[in-house]
């Protein structure tokens, strides 16, 4: 199939990996062109549009400029319909575009637990606040609670306390044995370390509790207050916001789709981040959840690889090893308690796309009989959110989902073949 555009190496996802692995494919001479769904690039993390960035997250954003990759913003890949092409869909057109390399930079996405009035108006997830906050929501006086797990929930609240927000709480799941093991274990890391003091110090007005978590949310057209357990006493807080977020999940959608081998939900790569289908590395979250720093080294050694300097990036490789460790520390100490699963009632909806609730689900053994019977994890987000809840909730192991990677267009769909006699009216 002829495509509409042609590049040495095309990077999805305009992150800290992705700018990383950009930048330095780059630097190789190579034709870079970087895909991503927002309008400029920066992640979730770097997201432009807030309080001014700094340090590096400035100088990666200087240096992407200064460069000469070729930037395709607000566009997202819908599907990879042979080996070495990417269909693309924007707001306006669809776009094919070939590539000798590909690295997939997609990052993460936060796992959402379903509990009763979690889809009530102004329940949202922690790190989804955070950047409606840095899209331009202004909280001034707004009333917020936090709940969940892991240090995210900090993150959130050091935007919003910025912004003006009046953050009531921080409910963290994990206990205070689980909280003091990972301090201990962040000795290795000083600069973590210091971090998260000064984050602490910055948030010492906030009440933090530990082995806390939300019931319900309360509320009739909107979220009007919510019910948690702080220490074993259950409260009720009045509250216009509810930020609830249990950590966060690799996006590996794209790398199933292309054959990339995954385990334990994360891809699978070697020294140079290559994965198991050769056209294709990966780099960041998508490796396993372990922050800005192990992303931006991951992106610069798949970048080097990518354009062919690999004894460079196999230099670069023994640094990931402490990453991977603080990676494992993160995964262990913030490790969600069994009593996180028990706040869904019968009626509680876990699919909410579908409209599916528990007490349909819980009847299923599997999540192959709950997709047949209750269209469970059909909607647009294509088990996304319910499929991370029905692995908590029941242990089922679900599917990687099927093309299109994202919901699309018909006209997207038909652009991959061009030749076709058909029109959208036929294929309704």
């Amino acid at each position: 199939m002829k495509a509409d555009y042609h590049t040495d190496i095309a990077i999805v996802g305009a992150g800290p990996a992705g700018m990383a692995a950009a930048i330095a494919a780059a630097e190789q001479g190579k034709h870079v062109s970087l895909i991503d769904d927002n309008p400029a690039p920066g992640g979730q993390i770097w997201r432009q549009g807030g309080a001014p960035l700094r340090g590096a997250a400035r100088a990666s954003l200087r240096s992407l400029a200064a460069s000469r990759v070729r930037l395709i913003s607000g566009s997202r890949v819908v599907a990879t319909p042979e080996p070495g092409l990417l269909l693309l869909e924007s707001a306006r057109q669809a776009s094919s575009l070939r590539y000798d390399k590909l690295i997939v930079c997609t990052g993460a996405r936060e796992r959402l637990l379903p509990f009763p009035g979690w889809t009530l108006p102004g329940v949202t997830g922690a790190g989804g606040l955070q950047a409606l906050v840095k899209s331009g929501l202004n909280p001034v006086g707004q009333r917020v609670v936090l709940a969940g797990s892991g240090p995210l929930l900090l993150a959130t609240a050091q935007t919003l306390q910025q912004a003006g927000a009046q953050v009531l709480l921080i409910a963290e799941q994990a206990d205070l044995r689980q909280l003091a093991r990972f301090a201990w274990g962040l000795r290795a890391y000083p600069a973590k370390l210091r971090q998260a003091a000064g984050l602490a110090w910055q948030l010492r007005s906030i009440p933090y509790w530990a082995g806390s978590h939300v019931i319900e949310a309360q509320g009739k057209d909107r979220l009007e207050g919510v019910r948690l357990k702080l220490a074993g006493e259950v409260r009720h807080i009045a509250c216009d916001w509810l930020g609830v977020g249990f950590g966060l999940l690799p996006n590996t959608e794209l790398l199933a789709a292309l054959g990339c081998r995954l385990e334990d939900g994360h891809a699978c790569v070697d020294a140079a981040q290559q994965t198991s289908n050769p056209m294709v590395y990966t780099a960041g979250e998508s490796t396993g959840v372990g922050g800005v720093d192990k992303a931006v080294l991951e992106g610069r050694i798949a970048g080097l690889a990518a354009s062919g300097a690999l004894a460079h990036a196999l230099a670069l490789s023994p640094r990931r090893a402490s990453h991977l460790r603080f990676a494992e520390l993160l995964a262990t100490h913030f490790a969600l308690r069994p009593e996180i699963a028990q706040a869904v009632r019968p009626d509680t909806l876990v699919c909410r796309c579908e409209d599916v609730s528990h007490a349909r689900l819980s009847a299923f053994d599997n999540w192959r009989e709950a997709k047949l019977q209750t269209r469970c994890g059909m909607g647009p987000c294509q088990g996304r959110i319910c499929g991370a809840a029905c692995q908590t909730l029941y242990g089922w192991q679900t599917a990687a989902g099927r093309p299109p990677i994202s919901p699309a267009r018909l006209a997207t769909l038909l652009h991959t073949y061009p030749h076709t006699n058909q029109t959208e009216a036929d294929l309704i």
